[in-house]
């Protein structure tokens, strides 16, 4: 398996562990990934819940949290370690600002199109920029935006599939389609951005995500021309996540046929996995009664069934029955929870297999 090189920064396996907010991936996932030469991901969703004690105010308490999880993983791991900013949210700036300060290693942006993100760096900057994009028409736009407006171009470019788990940057009749498949899209991203790597003679690496699960799926995907690729479910069930065990246990109690397709309050469809809370939000039984973070553009507690980050905030800390899972298309093959090392392991191994079986 290569490494993956993103600027002057070499992971040394082409594998990006996904941003799971709220609170599955801190610095404790996201440095044990990194410590086994991929790139391990804090997301910074929710963060002023889990560190609500540092502060009443919820948005300070989003920067403390954030500041202290970099701080975490950088005493933990001296690889590659970035963290997952959602555009959606309304502190995205302060995120962004406090992770550029912290020196960290990169800033992935979902949840729509952080065209402006290159506004954020500083002089000094270290940190590498990534968006995730659904599809090549985002890519271009993004790279002609940022080029033009700031001269800068992608370090690394996602492309999330609507495989993956959490929110989907699809309608929800594109879920399904053929046309929208990450095997599709891939070729195309790839082939769009390839005409801004020739004409500014800058290499733009382009990964997977969504649904991506084994070794052979690594494998498969580099073959259409992708540079690695982010894996989050599968690092739900490991020591190192930091859930609540009763939330990993939702993965390994799953069946295929648990995996549903939700509208979120963030305004997204999103992958989640069945259960009691989200039973009792088709029967109408769950209303936000105020909303005291003003964390999300998009959402208005006076029309959303639910607060999300209360509810995902609930899900961490284990009560599932006050919160739901998230989960990409293939969570429900967990069987046990293992050691990230275990599946870093198995991945690469997996995919030696099926490249001496190519070649063979």
């Amino acid at each position: 398996m290569n490494n993956l090189k993103i600027g002057n920064l070499t992971a040394k396996l082409p594998i990006l562990q996904g941003g799971m907010g709220v609170g599955v991936s801190m610095s404790s996932l996201a440095s044990a990934v990194a410590n086994e030469g991929g790139v391990g991901v804090i997301s910074c969703a929710g963060l002023g819940l889990i560190y609500r004690e540092r502060s009443k105010d919820y948005m300070e308490a989003c920067i403390i949290g954030l500041k202290e999880e970099i701080k975490k993983a950088k005493e933990k791991t001296s690889g590659i370690v970035g963290v997952n900013i959602m555009m959606a949210l309304t502190n995205f700036g302060d995120m962004v600002k406090t992770a550029i300060a912290e020196k960290a290693d990169l800033i992935i942006a979902g949840a729509g199109l952080p065209l402006d993100l290159p506004k954020y760096l500083t002089a000094d900057s270290t940190t590498k920029l990534v968006p995730i994009v659904s599809s090549a028409r985002a890519a271009k736009i993004i790279c002609e935006k940022w080029k033009t407006l700031y001269d800068y171009l992608p370090d690394l470019i996602i492309v999330e599939g609507p495989k993956a788990g959490g929110h989907l940057g699809f309608k929800a009749t594109q879920i399904a389609d053929p046309n929208f498949t990450i095997e599709k899209l891939i070729p195309e991203v790839v082939k769009e951005v390839a005409v801004f790597e020739e004409k500014y003679n800058q290499e733009i690496p382009v990964i997977a995500a969504g649904g991506i699960y084994t070794g052979e799926d690594i494998y498969n995907i580099m073959q259409l021309g992708a540079k690695g690729v982010q894996i989050a479910s599968r690092f739900v069930t490991t020591f190192e996540c930091d859930a609540d065990i009763k939330f990993k246990q939702t993965y390994l109690d799953a069946t295929e046929e648990e995996m549903e397709i939700i509208q979120s309050p963030v305004g997204m469809p999103g992958r989640a996995l069945k259960g009691e809370f989200l039973d009792k939000v088709k029967q109408g039984l769950t209303r936000p009664k105020s909303c005291p973070y003003n964390c999300l553009h998009t959402c208005d507690y006076k029309v959303v069934p639910y607060c999300i980050m209360v509810t995902l905030y609930n899900a961490y800390q284990g009560k599932m029955d006050k919160g739901y899972a998230f989960a990409g298309s293939n969570a429900y093959r967990a069987t046990k929870i293992v050691s990230v090392k275990d599946i870093m392991d198995e991945l690469v191994t997996d995919f030696d297999l099926a490249k001496n079986k190519a070649i063979a």
